[in-house]
Order: structure tokens, then C-alpha cells, then sequence
């Protein structure tokens, strides 16, 4: 198995008012602990989408190559399709930047199983639903390829189900992504899953 490990880092954050990847949890951009999380990850080959304008305000380390989406407008299909053309590896490990309590341990699980399960699509649940990051084999480049505008593997999800195996990680509340502005001020305060749902909203 060799693992691609894509971070994709370049929306818009259009419904944030700003930024998003430039807002910070516990003094570090949220584009900064992606970065780190992926540069940790024992893989074949890393790779960040993102705009040049985030380059500039991330420390990223060498062994990690940077593809510039020169139009993120297009949406999340355009990194995805960056990402894929650009990698060699045997499985593309999809990561968002918005995910800031992801663990190394965390990936790690999602990993081990991807190994035991090498000819499947492995992404985890969050409260029923499945979530990045997640795991394609490289049999299904050329469907990746095929996306369009802001729609990621769902589409490939649902025409494969066979081909899908989904779990419930040890650490569901880390799946948490910063989608609105209140999100990041009860990352630290929520106590119960339940308070987080399948819409992303609280």
C-alpha cells in the first residue's frame, strides 16, 4: 500500500465571512494544524491543495508538495482532481483543514484498516454520516477525475456501496469540523456528541 495523503485546503470559507483556515484554535490557524497533522502521517507520498495566499502565512515542511488551485471557485471537485493527477501512490487519503482535534492516532486507525481492507473506500461516521477523512483506492482515479463542482466522493459512494466500508472511530467527537464561527468557541466546551449533527449545525 502506498498511501497518497491529500490535504485539500483551498475553499473559499464563503459562509465564514472570512478566512476560516486563517481563524485560529488554541493559538494555531487551523490551516497550520492540518499542516502538521499531515506532515506526521507516515505515508508514501503528502500533498496540500491550497491558493498561494495561504502558502504564504504556513510553515510547511519540505517533504510535503504544494499544488496551487489557481480557482477554487470551481469547487472541492478542482483540489480533489489536483491532488489524484499529481498522485502515484496505490490510495489517496483525503483530509480536510478544518478539522482541528484530529489526532496522528486518529488517522492511524483509519489507516490500519484502509491495509486490511485495501479494496475499499474507508471513511469514518459521525453520528450516522459519513465524514472525511477518508480513504479511495486508486481502481477509482479515473471516477475521481470525474467530479464536478463542489461535490466530493459521496457521488462515488453512492455508486459503489459494495464498495464501501465505513466505521466508528474510537475519537467520533475529533470528526468535528469548524464550519460556522460558534463551532470553534464549543469545540473545547461540548460534552456530549449529540449536541453536533448530521447538518453541521448546533
Amino acid at each position: 500500500m502506498k498511501l497518497s495523503v491529500i490535504l485539500l485546503a483551498a475553499g473559499l470559507s464563503s459562509r465564514m465571512g472570512e478566512d476560516k483556515l486563517m481563524m485560529k484554535y488554541k493559538g494555531t490557524s487551523l490551516m497550520q494544524h492540518a499542516i502538521n497533522l499531515l506532515e506526521a502521517i507516515d505515508s508514501y507520498e503528502k500533498f496540500v491543495i491550497t491558493t498561494k495566499r495561504r502558502t504564504e502565512k504556513a510553515k510547511i515542511a519540505a517533504n510535503i508538495k504544494v499544488i496551487i488551485n489557481s480557482d477554487p471557485s470551481r469547487g472541492l471537485s478542482s483540489s480533489i482532481s489536483l491532488g489524484v493527477e499529481n498522485a502515484t501512490g496505490t490510495h489517496y487519503l483525503f483530509m480536510a483543514a478544518d478539522q482541528p482535534k484530529l489526532t496522528q492516532g486518529d488517522m492511524t486507525e483509519l489507516i490500519d484498516l484502509s491495509r486490511k481492507n485495501n479494496n475499499k473506500i474507508v471513511y469514518p461516521l459521525l453520528n450516522g454520516e459519513p465524514t472525511i477523512p477518508s480513504i479511495f483506492p486508486v481502481t477509482l482515479r479515473d471516477e475521481l477525475l470525474t467530479l464536478t463542482g463542489d461535490r466530493g466522493g459521496r457521488i462515488i459512494r453512492e455508486k459503489y456501496p459494495k464498495e464501501c466500508l465505513e466505521f466508528s472511530p474510537k475519537n467520533t467527537g475529533n470528526l468535528i469540523d469548524i464550519d460556522t464561527k460558534d463551532t470553534m468557541s464549543l469545540l473545547d466546551t461540548m460534552s456530549l456528541l449529540g449536541d453536533y449533527n448530521a447538518t453541521n449545525q448546533y
